[in-house]
Protein backbone atom coordinates (compact mmCIF):
# COMPACT_ATOMS: atom_id res chain seq x y z
CA UNK A 1 0.00 0.00 0.00
CA UNK A 2 1.16 3.73 -0.41
CA UNK A 3 2.69 5.25 2.39
CA UNK A 4 0.32 7.64 4.50
CA UNK A 5 0.89 11.10 5.26
CA UNK A 6 1.28 12.66 8.68
CA UNK A 7 -2.13 13.24 9.68
CA UNK A 8 -3.54 11.72 7.23
CA UNK A 9 -6.49 9.40 7.28
CA UNK A 10 -5.76 8.11 3.97
CA UNK A 11 -2.49 7.23 1.73
CA UNK A 12 -1.13 9.49 -1.23
CA UNK A 13 -2.44 8.32 -4.89
CA UNK A 14 -1.06 8.73 -7.82
CA UNK A 15 -4.15 10.21 -8.61
CA UNK A 16 -3.60 12.98 -6.21
CA UNK A 17 0.18 13.21 -8.01
CA UNK A 18 -1.30 13.91 -11.23
CA UNK A 19 -3.93 16.66 -10.36
CA UNK A 20 -1.67 17.89 -8.07
CA UNK A 21 1.44 18.24 -10.88
CA UNK A 22 -1.57 19.32 -13.09
CA UNK A 23 -0.87 16.24 -15.67
CA UNK A 24 -2.15 12.61 -16.60
CA UNK A 25 -1.29 9.85 -14.67
CA UNK A 26 -0.02 8.04 -17.61
CA UNK A 27 2.40 10.87 -17.63
CA UNK A 28 2.98 10.54 -13.86
CA UNK A 29 3.61 6.62 -14.48
CA UNK A 30 6.31 7.75 -17.33
CA UNK A 31 8.35 9.46 -14.81
CA UNK A 32 8.18 6.64 -12.22
CA UNK A 33 9.59 4.23 -14.41
CA UNK A 34 11.84 6.73 -15.70
CA UNK A 35 10.74 7.16 -19.41
CA UNK A 36 11.56 10.66 -19.71
CA UNK A 37 11.96 10.53 -23.54
CA UNK A 38 8.30 12.50 -23.68
CA UNK A 39 8.77 14.71 -21.16
CA UNK A 40 9.95 18.02 -20.64
CA UNK A 41 12.70 19.00 -18.04
CA UNK A 42 10.06 21.31 -16.43
CA UNK A 43 7.26 18.54 -16.01
CA UNK A 44 9.95 16.24 -14.46
CA UNK A 45 11.21 18.92 -11.80
CA UNK A 46 7.23 19.63 -11.18
CA UNK A 47 6.18 16.07 -11.15
CA UNK A 48 9.33 15.16 -8.46
CA UNK A 49 8.68 18.12 -6.51
CA UNK A 50 4.75 17.28 -5.87
CA UNK A 51 5.90 13.88 -4.90
CA UNK A 52 8.28 15.32 -2.28
CA UNK A 53 5.89 17.31 -0.77
CA UNK A 54 3.07 14.74 -0.81
CA UNK A 55 5.74 12.53 0.64
CA UNK A 56 4.51 9.50 -2.36
CA UNK A 57 5.56 6.40 -2.22
CA UNK A 58 5.06 3.84 -5.44
CA UNK A 59 3.74 0.74 -4.60
CA UNK A 60 6.93 -1.51 -5.58
CA UNK A 61 9.50 1.44 -3.39
CA UNK A 62 6.93 1.41 -0.40
CA UNK A 63 7.16 -2.28 -0.38
CA UNK A 64 10.88 -2.92 -0.21
CA UNK A 65 11.24 0.30 2.26
CA UNK A 66 8.94 -1.97 4.62
CA UNK A 67 10.73 -5.17 3.83
CA UNK A 68 13.57 -4.24 5.67
CA UNK A 69 14.30 -7.51 6.84
CA UNK A 70 14.17 -9.47 3.76
CA UNK A 71 18.15 -9.30 4.39
CA UNK A 72 18.81 -8.96 0.38
CA UNK A 73 20.70 -6.23 -1.75
CA UNK A 74 20.54 -5.70 -5.36
CA UNK A 75 23.24 -4.92 -7.71
CA UNK A 76 22.90 -3.83 -11.16
CA UNK A 77 26.31 -3.73 -13.15
CA UNK A 78 26.91 -2.71 -16.64
CA UNK A 79 28.82 -5.49 -18.06
CA UNK A 80 28.76 -8.78 -16.17
CA UNK A 81 31.45 -10.09 -18.96
CA UNK A 82 34.55 -8.11 -17.80
CA UNK A 83 36.76 -8.92 -15.04
CA UNK A 84 36.33 -5.31 -13.66
CA UNK A 85 32.48 -6.40 -12.94
CA UNK A 86 33.34 -9.63 -11.41
CA UNK A 87 36.00 -8.17 -9.32
CA UNK A 88 33.25 -5.20 -7.84
CA UNK A 89 30.55 -7.93 -7.65
CA UNK A 90 33.03 -10.10 -5.50
CA UNK A 91 33.88 -7.11 -3.43
CA UNK A 92 29.67 -6.87 -2.37
CA UNK A 93 29.65 -10.18 -2.40
CA UNK A 94 32.23 -10.63 0.78
CA UNK A 95 30.54 -8.18 3.11
CA UNK A 96 27.40 -9.44 2.34
CA UNK A 97 28.32 -12.56 3.15
CA UNK A 98 29.71 -11.54 6.34
CA UNK A 99 26.73 -9.60 7.28
CA UNK A 100 24.14 -12.55 6.19
CA UNK A 101 22.82 -10.77 3.26
CA UNK A 102 22.08 -12.51 -0.22
CA UNK A 103 23.04 -10.87 -2.90
CA UNK A 104 20.69 -10.32 -5.83
CA UNK A 105 22.37 -9.50 -9.41
CA UNK A 106 21.62 -8.04 -12.80
CA UNK A 107 23.22 -7.02 -15.66
CA UNK A 108 22.13 -3.65 -17.54
CA UNK A 109 24.49 -4.59 -21.45
CA UNK A 110 25.12 -0.81 -20.57
CA UNK A 111 21.93 -0.13 -21.84
CA UNK A 112 19.86 3.01 -19.52
CA UNK A 113 17.08 1.16 -20.85
CA UNK A 114 17.85 -1.77 -19.54
CA UNK A 115 19.45 -0.62 -16.54
CA UNK A 116 15.82 1.17 -15.39
CA UNK A 117 14.13 -1.88 -15.68
CA UNK A 118 16.57 -4.22 -13.84
CA UNK A 119 16.48 -1.78 -11.03
CA UNK A 120 12.24 -1.93 -11.13
CA UNK A 121 13.08 -5.40 -11.10
CA UNK A 122 15.07 -5.49 -7.96
CA UNK A 123 12.86 -2.96 -6.43
CA UNK A 124 10.12 -5.57 -7.14
CA UNK A 125 12.36 -8.55 -5.40
CA UNK A 126 12.01 -5.78 -2.01
CA UNK A 127 15.86 -5.76 -1.84
CA UNK A 128 16.51 -3.71 0.97
CA UNK A 129 19.25 -1.58 -0.67
CA UNK A 130 20.88 -0.90 -4.23
CA UNK A 131 24.58 -0.90 -5.55
CA UNK A 132 24.10 0.89 -9.12
CA UNK A 133 27.76 0.33 -11.58
CA UNK A 134 25.64 2.67 -13.96
CA UNK A 135 25.47 3.19 -17.31
CA UNK A 136 25.72 7.22 -17.27
CA UNK A 137 22.77 8.43 -18.57
CA UNK A 138 20.31 7.38 -15.83
CA UNK A 139 21.00 10.34 -13.40
CA UNK A 140 17.49 11.85 -12.49
CA UNK A 141 15.73 8.63 -12.40
CA UNK A 142 18.53 7.44 -9.82
CA UNK A 143 18.22 11.09 -8.27
CA UNK A 144 14.40 10.17 -8.06
CA UNK A 145 15.05 6.95 -6.19
CA UNK A 146 17.13 8.38 -3.40
CA UNK A 147 14.52 11.32 -2.96
CA UNK A 148 12.18 8.85 -2.39
CA UNK A 149 14.02 7.07 -0.09
CA UNK A 150 15.50 3.92 -1.65
CA UNK A 151 19.31 3.56 -0.09
CA UNK A 152 21.31 3.86 -3.01
CA UNK A 153 25.38 3.75 -3.47
CA UNK A 154 27.09 3.96 -6.79
CA UNK A 155 29.83 1.81 -7.86
CA UNK A 156 32.87 3.17 -10.22
CA UNK A 157 30.31 5.52 -12.06
CA UNK A 158 29.34 8.54 -10.28
CA UNK A 159 26.52 10.82 -11.48
CA UNK A 160 27.55 13.62 -13.87
CA UNK A 161 27.96 15.90 -11.28
CA UNK A 162 29.34 14.50 -8.64
CA UNK A 163 28.14 14.39 -4.88
CA UNK A 164 24.45 14.02 -4.61
CA UNK A 165 24.33 9.90 -4.21
CA UNK A 166 26.65 7.59 -2.30
CA UNK A 167 29.69 6.73 -4.61
CA UNK A 168 33.09 4.67 -4.34
CA UNK A 169 35.19 5.07 -7.36
CA UNK A 170 38.77 5.34 -8.47
CA UNK A 171 40.80 8.36 -8.76
CA UNK A 172 41.07 8.54 -12.09
CA UNK A 173 42.18 11.75 -13.31
CA UNK A 174 45.34 12.06 -11.16
CA UNK A 175 46.53 8.49 -12.53
CA UNK A 176 46.07 9.03 -15.64
CA UNK A 177 47.71 12.51 -15.86
CA UNK A 178 50.64 10.78 -14.01
CA UNK A 179 50.82 8.23 -16.99
CA UNK A 180 51.05 10.27 -19.09
CA UNK A 181 53.39 12.22 -17.34
CA UNK A 182 55.54 9.26 -17.21
CA UNK A 183 55.57 8.71 -21.32
CA UNK A 184 56.82 12.20 -21.46
CA UNK A 185 59.34 11.82 -19.22
CA UNK A 186 60.47 8.72 -21.23
CA UNK A 187 60.73 10.76 -24.53
CA UNK A 188 57.26 9.47 -25.93
CA UNK A 189 56.80 12.12 -28.58
CA UNK A 190 53.04 10.97 -29.21
CA UNK A 191 50.49 9.48 -26.92
CA UNK A 192 47.02 8.77 -28.69
CA UNK A 193 43.97 7.80 -26.21
CA UNK A 194 42.18 3.85 -26.79
CA UNK A 195 38.40 3.36 -26.39
CA UNK A 196 35.41 1.78 -26.72
CA UNK A 197 33.84 5.51 -26.71
CA UNK A 198 33.54 7.46 -23.61
CA UNK A 199 29.89 8.60 -23.93
CA UNK A 200 28.50 9.24 -20.26
CA UNK A 201 30.56 6.70 -18.51
CA UNK A 202 32.02 9.21 -15.69
CA UNK A 203 35.72 7.48 -15.01
CA UNK A 204 36.25 7.42 -19.00
CA UNK A 205 35.61 10.98 -19.06
CA UNK A 206 37.62 11.95 -16.16
CA UNK A 207 40.82 9.91 -17.73
CA UNK A 208 40.44 11.55 -20.80
CA UNK A 209 40.22 15.68 -19.18
CA UNK A 210 43.61 13.96 -17.22
CA UNK A 211 44.89 12.95 -20.34
CA UNK A 212 44.20 15.71 -22.48
CA UNK A 213 45.13 18.60 -19.86
CA UNK A 214 48.95 16.35 -19.57
CA UNK A 215 49.18 16.83 -23.45
CA UNK A 216 48.49 20.09 -23.70
CA UNK A 217 51.02 21.11 -20.02
CA UNK A 218 53.56 18.75 -21.03
CA UNK A 219 53.57 18.02 -25.13
CA UNK A 220 51.84 20.95 -25.93
CA UNK A 221 49.49 19.10 -27.94
CA UNK A 222 46.27 18.35 -28.02
CA UNK A 223 44.95 15.25 -26.91
CA UNK A 224 43.25 12.65 -29.51
CA UNK A 225 40.40 9.95 -28.34
CA UNK A 226 40.44 6.88 -31.02
CA UNK A 227 37.46 4.70 -30.60
CA UNK A 228 36.94 1.51 -31.54
CA UNK A 229 34.80 -1.60 -31.36
CA UNK A 230 36.38 -4.50 -28.95
CA UNK A 231 34.80 -7.18 -30.97
CA UNK A 232 36.10 -6.13 -34.05
CA UNK A 233 39.65 -6.63 -34.39
CA UNK A 234 39.73 -4.63 -38.20
CA UNK A 235 38.11 -1.63 -36.17
CA UNK A 236 41.00 -2.02 -33.82
CA UNK A 237 43.31 -2.25 -36.69
CA UNK A 238 42.50 1.11 -38.59
CA UNK A 239 42.18 3.16 -35.81
CA UNK A 240 46.25 1.94 -34.67
CA UNK A 241 47.45 2.66 -38.40
CA UNK A 242 45.36 5.58 -38.41
CA UNK A 243 47.47 6.82 -35.42
CA UNK A 244 50.74 5.19 -36.58
CA UNK A 245 50.26 6.56 -40.12
CA UNK A 246 49.38 10.38 -39.04
CA UNK A 247 53.13 10.10 -37.36
CA UNK A 248 55.85 8.37 -39.19
CA UNK A 249 58.84 8.62 -37.45
CA UNK A 250 57.77 9.47 -34.24
CA UNK A 251 58.04 7.41 -30.71
CA UNK A 252 54.45 6.72 -29.88
CA UNK A 253 52.19 5.38 -27.06
CA UNK A 254 49.12 4.14 -26.90
CA UNK A 255 47.15 4.67 -23.65
CA UNK A 256 44.05 2.53 -22.83
CA UNK A 257 40.85 4.01 -21.08
CA UNK A 258 40.42 0.38 -19.38
CA UNK A 259 41.38 -3.14 -19.21
CA UNK A 260 39.21 -4.15 -22.16
CA UNK A 261 40.01 -2.13 -23.71
CA UNK A 262 43.92 -2.50 -23.65
CA UNK A 263 43.54 -6.56 -23.85
CA UNK A 264 41.69 -5.41 -27.32
CA UNK A 265 44.61 -3.22 -28.19
CA UNK A 266 47.06 -5.62 -27.36
CA UNK A 267 45.78 -8.18 -29.66
CA UNK A 268 45.48 -5.51 -32.54
CA UNK A 269 49.26 -4.74 -32.14
CA UNK A 270 50.34 -8.06 -31.89
CA UNK A 271 48.15 -8.89 -35.30
CA UNK A 272 49.76 -5.57 -36.80
CA UNK A 273 53.07 -7.03 -35.90
CA UNK A 274 54.10 -3.88 -34.03
CA UNK A 275 57.10 -3.76 -31.37
CA UNK A 276 55.69 -3.02 -28.30
CA UNK A 277 58.71 -0.89 -25.95
CA UNK A 278 61.36 1.47 -27.34
CA UNK A 279 59.37 3.00 -30.64
CA UNK A 280 55.78 1.87 -29.73
CA UNK A 281 54.84 2.13 -26.00
CA UNK A 282 51.18 0.65 -24.53
CA UNK A 283 50.02 1.20 -21.24
CA UNK A 284 46.26 2.05 -19.51
CA UNK A 285 44.18 1.16 -16.41
CA UNK A 286 43.37 -1.97 -15.02
CA UNK A 287 46.20 -4.61 -13.85
CA UNK A 288 44.23 -8.00 -13.80
CA UNK A 289 46.91 -10.39 -13.40
CA UNK A 290 48.30 -10.86 -16.73
CA UNK A 291 50.25 -7.94 -17.19
CA UNK A 292 53.50 -9.68 -16.40
CA UNK A 293 52.65 -12.85 -18.53
CA UNK A 294 52.68 -10.31 -21.68
CA UNK A 295 56.49 -9.99 -23.03
CA UNK A 296 57.57 -7.34 -22.13
CA UNK A 297 55.40 -6.76 -19.71
CA UNK A 298 52.61 -4.25 -19.91
CA UNK A 299 52.73 -0.57 -18.06
CA UNK A 300 49.39 -0.15 -16.29
CA UNK A 301 47.50 1.30 -13.65
CA UNK A 302 45.97 -1.13 -11.07
CA UNK A 303 42.94 0.07 -9.23
CA UNK A 304 41.38 -1.87 -6.33
CA UNK A 305 38.51 -2.97 -8.47
CA UNK A 306 37.39 -5.33 -4.96
CA UNK A 307 37.60 -3.01 -2.41
CA UNK A 308 35.15 -0.32 -5.13
CA UNK A 309 32.88 -3.32 -4.52
CA UNK A 310 33.26 -3.68 -0.56
CA UNK A 311 33.62 -0.03 0.18
CA UNK A 312 29.93 0.31 -2.10
CA UNK A 313 28.64 -2.30 -0.18
CA UNK A 314 29.29 -1.28 3.78
CA UNK A 315 28.10 2.23 2.95
CA UNK A 316 25.21 0.76 1.68
CA UNK A 317 24.50 -0.85 5.36
CA UNK A 318 25.84 1.69 6.85
CA UNK A 319 22.41 3.69 5.03
CA UNK A 320 20.21 0.75 5.84
CA UNK A 321 20.91 1.07 9.41
CA UNK A 322 20.14 4.95 9.93
CA UNK A 323 23.93 5.01 9.94
CA UNK A 324 26.50 6.99 8.09
CA UNK A 325 27.26 10.69 7.28
CA UNK A 326 24.66 12.94 6.61
CA UNK A 327 25.70 14.43 2.94
CA UNK A 328 26.40 11.78 0.43
CA UNK A 329 29.98 10.43 0.29
CA UNK A 330 32.04 10.37 -2.27
CA UNK A 331 35.30 8.00 -1.84
CA UNK A 332 38.04 7.63 -5.07
CA UNK A 333 40.34 5.03 -3.76
CA UNK A 334 43.68 4.95 -5.14
CA UNK A 335 45.27 3.18 -7.51
CA UNK A 336 49.14 2.25 -8.65
CA UNK A 337 51.25 3.11 -11.72
CA UNK A 338 52.90 0.18 -12.38
CA UNK A 339 55.83 0.44 -14.66
CA UNK A 340 56.58 -2.70 -16.95
CA UNK A 341 58.81 -3.03 -20.37
CA UNK A 342 56.22 -1.88 -22.58
CA UNK A 343 57.40 1.76 -21.89
CA UNK A 344 60.65 2.33 -21.85
CA UNK A 345 63.07 5.36 -21.91
CA UNK A 346 64.33 6.60 -25.72
CA UNK A 347 67.59 4.52 -26.67
CA UNK A 348 67.31 5.25 -30.48
CA UNK A 349 65.51 7.16 -33.54
CA UNK A 350 64.48 4.48 -35.62
CA UNK A 351 60.88 4.55 -36.83
CA UNK A 352 57.71 2.15 -36.05
CA UNK A 353 55.04 0.98 -37.55
CA UNK A 354 55.92 0.57 -40.71
CA UNK A 355 54.41 -2.60 -41.15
Amino acid sequence: MPVRLRGQAKPVTIDQVAERSGVSKTTVSRYLNGRYDALSEETRMRIREVIKELNYRPNRIAQSLKARNSRMLGCLVSDIGSPFSALIVKGINSVCEQAGYQLLLMDSGDDPQRERMGIQELLENQVDGLIVNTTGENDSYLLSLHEQGVPLVLADRCLSKSGKLDTVTTENYHSTYNCISLLHEYGYQRVGFFTQGNAHVTPRLLRFQGYQDALQQLFGQQGEAFSFDLEDEADCLRVLHDFCNRYPGERLAAFAVNGMTLLSLLRGVHTAGIPIGEQFGVCGFDAWGWENLITPGITTIAQDSKRIGQRAAEILLERIAGKGAEPPIYEQLTSQLQIRGSTIKAVGNDGCCNQ
